[in-house]
């Protein structure tokens, strides 16, 4: 990933509210299929570095943003424009489906 970027309570207003979208990846370390969407994730930042922001949230570490957006099953990945969401998509999803979630907003 081009520079990962950490969520936390202190910085995650002002990452969704920039100028970009922000896809939020939702997840923890002993989560098997959060470990195998990593990949895939990792790849869509590198490939859409200075379209989008992709910021990753562990779970475990930043339990209040878990709750305040309802996370219940990870993976989770958000995407988010001006601060609102746009689309939430629960479970390891392939690339493809991915993109077309973030085409919404490109």
């Amino acid at each position: 990933m081009s520079k990962e970027i950490i969520g936390t309570n202190e910085n995650f207003n002002e990452l969704i509210n920039g100028d970009k979208p922000v896809l939020v990846d939702f997840w923890a370390s002993w989560c098997g299929p959060c470990r195998m969407l990593m990949p895939t994730v990792e790849q869509i930042a590198d490939e859409f570095d200075g379209k989008l922001l992709v910021c990753k949230v562990n779970v475990d570490e930043q339990p209040d943003l878990a709750r305040q957006y309802q996370i219940s099953t990870i993976p989770c990945l958000i995407l988010f424009a001006d601060g609102d969401i746009v689309e939430k998509s629960v479970g390891a999803k392939p690339k493809h489906l991915i993109v077309k979630m973030l085409e919404q907003v490109m």
